[in-house]
């Protein structure tokens, strides 16, 4: 697809540098590219300039945290001035308790007999690029498996890091409605990130597809990656159910991870796309 908007770089917990990840990005043919590392807009900067020597449409990006009902849920954001206060203050707080949740993670491990977790998912970070944010679970499973902890990184979100894990620290997010607020206090246009991938029965996905709208809620990611089709279905219906804008895009996190670049299942072709909305910055070269 030439349309790109969910993507992640070495700023959040992507294997390449954003300016790699825009190079690549156009290799596979994306023209217009939103990176949306969790939690920081770090790799922005980097990333317009990057899109721009290319000559691609460049669209600010961000995937924020928040809980509703007692989950954790991810909140795109598009389209923003990088210097938006609420935005900026908001990150910030994030920051704080991501450095918070790596070291309580690293206690965790210490405790169980693997001690220097924060330290070494730290060198494994700075080894993918320079980063201020705290080291997220994929560098803290890398450092495991080069500790002989575990044998694979699969192994490390299975015993240790995964969803009920010994390492899955429950961090204080905002709250959805705080965070939509935040986004369109910012200038931004919101989308919710990939509402299949939370553990929630039919209803309560509607339940909170219905408090996000509520909140100022914009658009939804029909597709993220190549999600079963069945499921881009299930996303679609709700999308026209309720009047939303549609978005899409990788989820890319680097080679041979989720998926690719620039590729996800088709968006149907009757629903509003999102970036049609956005006031593209305009390339300086062809």
């Amino acid at each position: 697809m030439n349309v790109d908007l969910h993507c992640h770089s070495t700023a959040s917990d992507g294997a390449l540098s954003p300016s790699a990840l825009v190079a690549r990005a156009h290799e596979h043919g994306v023209r217009t590219l939103a990176l949306t590392d969790h939690d920081t807009i770090e790799g922005l900067p980097e990333a317009r300039q990057a899109c721009r020597d290319k000559g691609m449409h460049w669209v600010s990006g961000v995937e924020l945290s928040c809980t509703w009902g007692g989950a954790t849920i991810h909140v795109l954001g598009y389209d923003f001035p990088l210097d938006a206060p609420p935005l900026l203050a908001a990150i910030e707080a994030l920051h704080r308790g991501r450095w918070l949740r790596a070291e309580e993670i690293d206690k965790r491990l210490a405790a169980k007999g693997m001690p220097g977790a924060l330290e070494g998912a730290r060198a494994v970070q700075h080894e993918l690029g320079d980063s201020g944010n705290a080291p997220a679970r994929p560098h803290f499973a890398e450092y495991l498996v080069r500790a002989g902890h575990v044998k694979d990184r699969g192994e490390a979100f299975r015993k240790w890091l995964g969803a009920g894990k010994l390492g899955d620290v429950k961090q204080h997010w905002p709250s959805l409605d705080e965070t939509v607020a935040t986004l369109r206090q910012s200038n931004a246009w919101v989308s919710l990130a990939h509402p299949m991938h939370y553990e929630l029965t039919r209803s309560k996905r509607r339940r909170l597809i219905a408090d996000y709208i509520q909140a100022g809620g914009q658009a939804i990611e029909v597709v993220n990656g190549m999600m079963p089709a069945e499921q881009v279905g299930t996303m679609s219906i709700l999308t026209r159910e309720f009047g939303l804008l549609a978005s899409a895009g990788s989820d890319f996190h680097g080679p041979g991870t989720w998926g690719e670049i620039g590729a996800y299942r088709p968006l149907p072709e009757d629903l509003p796309p999102l970036w049609r909305r956005f006031s593209h910055e305009q390339p300086l070269a062809v």
